[in-house]
């Protein structure tokens, strides 16, 4: 009879956690197609604030990267919306996005039209800004960013791509599109979508340009004209792992590139695995909001509490100030400009 009620009884918790996990998904038809997201906006969150997309890899699903991630908890602090898209499931059973792999020929599900309808229905619906809807994700989730980045600019204003790439095929329609910011993380060890590129094809998923080569595309498209290389804070020396930042400014529109390459990290989402020097959520939020009015921002004093740390206090005469956020420091005099940016820890 024990046995009976304990079989009930983890029954019961399953069929639970299953209804859980269905209820919190959303239904939205597209091309005839029921998709599924999760959405999450903080309590207090205004009307006219931003709003971002996060994607999962392939294989992967909308609630494991809303686990790991983070997101809800930086958009509780920073004060915007966020998006859990739900990819479609190719013939071989995998969840995905339709970035065009060499294996996916037959597949022919429109994610970009999709992400695309959903973010003005919730703009619409949730009265978001729809000047300020960004995109990052994870390997094919970050590909998908760079997909909208050329097919979907007038949608998302920026996009942050974490262990991921472009195809060839889709950088080479990218020349005629308008050029929006771009910020890659990357690990310098990653064996599913190496730095090096896959030029030839010999993986399988299409062929792809270097990471390098990539940024220095984007670059170029933004026509930024200054770099600045530097080392983001090993807070963690435990990980194995540290991250050179290189960053593209100067562009149109004050436009951005950057690339953080975690040396000795893998096919990684910093902060979740890999990497703890930062949490890579966090950061791609950092990155957008520097192209969003400062005035819609929910710069609220806990939020400022939390990222800023001054010490010792009391002092009588010399403080220290560290920062969880990137710092503009501006020097103007009649004869030249300098634009300095810090990232302290």
């Amino acid at each position: 009879m024990k046995k009976k009620y304990r079989i009930l009884v983890l029954v019961s918790v399953i069929i639970l956690f299953v209804l859980e996990a269905q209820a919190q998904y959303t239904f939205f038809d597209h091309d005839g197609i029921t998709r599924q997201y999760i959405y999450y906006e903080p309590t207090e969150l205004n009307e006219q604030l931003p709003l971002v997309f996060v994607m999962h890899g392939f294989t992967g699903d909308a609630n494991d990267i809303k686990n790991y991630s983070k997101m809800n908890d930086f958009a509780d602090q920073y004060g915007f919306a966020v998006c859990y898209p739900r990819g479609t499931v190719d013939s071989g059973g995998n969840r995905f996005w339709n970035v065009g792999y060499a294996f996916h020929q037959n597949e022919t599900v429109n994610d970009v039209g999709f992400l695309t309808e959903l973010a003005v229905y919730l703009q619409d619906t949730h009265s978001l800004n729809p000047d300020y809807t960004f995109a990052t994700g994870m390997s094919n989730g970050g590909e998908m960013c760079y997909m909208l980045a050329c097919q979907a600019y007038d949608t998302f204003k920026a996009v942050a791509p974490v262990a991921g790439m472009i195809l060839q095929v889709i950088l080479d329609e990218c020349d005629e599109s308008p050029a929006i910011p771009i910020f890659e993380i990357h690990g310098s060890q990653d064996n599913v979508t190496p730095l090096s590129g896959d030029p030839d094809n010999n993986d399988g998923w299409g062929a792809y340009p270097s990471i390098q080569s990539t940024i220095n595309y984007f670059a170029e498209k933004n026509e930024c004209t200054i770099v600045v290389n530097g080392l983001v804070p090993d807070i963690d020396t435990s990980d194995n792992s540290f991250i050179e930042s290189e960053k593209h400014l100067n562009g149109i529109n004050e436009n951005e590139v950057w690339y953080y390459k975690v040396v000795g990290g893998g096919h990684d989402w910093p902060g979740a695995w890999g990497n703890m020097d930062i949490e890579a959520g966090q950061e791609a939020w950092l990155f957008f909001q520097n192209y969003i009015d400062a005035n819609l921002l929910n710069t609220n004093l806990s939020t400022i509490e939390k990222s800023i740390h001054i010490y010792p206090n009391p002092s009588s005469h010399l403080i220290q100030i560290e920062t969880l956020e990137n710092l503009d420091i501006i020097e103007t005099n009649p004869v030249s400009y300098t634009h300095l940016r810090a990232h302290e820890t």
